[in-house]
């Protein structure tokens, strides 16, 4: 086995021992399975995972198994948290190994907090970050910045993002999406996002995904999602399932022992 694939393999285990963990975590808080986010942050001390285990993409008679798909959302401190992120990607017809694709590290803060700080008005969140290299050996390193607007109400909740980055190809991209769910009230909601990428001199996009979560308890939501988008001309298509739980990082009752 390769290193490479050695650490895939430690990857998804530690992910899936961390969802074994999920019976004492907190309410779920992270945003899956968007391609953008919402202006809310990870609790101060607490560790809030977004795991995919399992995805399928179709692209040009390529399938390709995305797995594992994982964010992780660290509060350090009041209005501010660190966002690690990446995923596996295996060509499944025709086979191919696995890589590490779309890893990055990321800081996320709520500017204005609004509805979903239990405020009134608009939440307003920036996050900016670095994008790091694929394992494909094929890409550098490159930059990103977002803002993030949410509004919460009886109805439901939109987001709207927009992000500039610097690929990792060294070209100049942007991406502006709107997500919408319904009441945040319901155990089973309903859920769309649809945005437009274009990353300069390479290829644009369009997508569109609807899905649903489901908040089995105050401390876990999973969710499934279809996805389809036009890239330059060619469609693909996105099966995604995944879930969602918090796990608190600060150890109060062992400190007042």
């Amino acid at each position: 086995m390769s290193a490479r694939k050695s650490i895939l393999m430690q990857y998804g285990v530690g992910c899936l021992i961390a969802v074994a963990g999920s019976v004492c975590a907190g309410p779920a808080l992270a945003y899956r399975p968007f391609d953008g986010t919402d202006a809310a942050v990870a609790a101060q001390g607490d560790l809030e995972v977004e795991l995919q285990p399992a995805g399928v993409q179709r692209e040009q008679g390529t399938h390709t198994l995305v797995a594992p798909w994982t964010v992780l959302n660290i509060g350090v401190s009041e209005g501010w948290e660190a966002v690690f992120e990446g995923r596996g990607e295996t060509p499944l017809s025709p086979g191919g190994p696995t890589e590490l694709m779309d890893a990055g590290a990321f800081l996320k803060h709520v500017v204005v907090p609004g509805s979903l700080q239990e405020k009134t008005g608009p939440s307003v969140a920036a996050e900016f970050g670095v994008l790091f290299p694929d394992s494909t050996g094929k890409s550098d390193a490159g930059l990103s910045w977002a803002g993030i607007v949410s509004e919460r109400s009886d109805w439901g909740t939109v987001h709207f993002n927009v992000e500039t980055l610097l690929t990792r190809e060294h070209r100049a991209d942007v991406f502006v999406g709107t997500i919408i769910e319904g009441p945040s009230q319901w155990k089973l909601r309903p859920v769309a996002e649809v945005f437009y990428e274009r990353e300069f001199g390479l290829e644009e996009t369009v997508s569109g995904l609807v899905g649903l979560i489901w908040q089995a308890s105050d401390r876990l939501s999973l969710d499934v999602a279809y996805r389809h988008a036009i890239t330059n001309g060619h469609p693909l298509d996105e099966v995604r399932a995944g879930l969602t739980f918090a796990v608190p990082l600060r150890f109060e009752g062992a400190r007042n022992r």
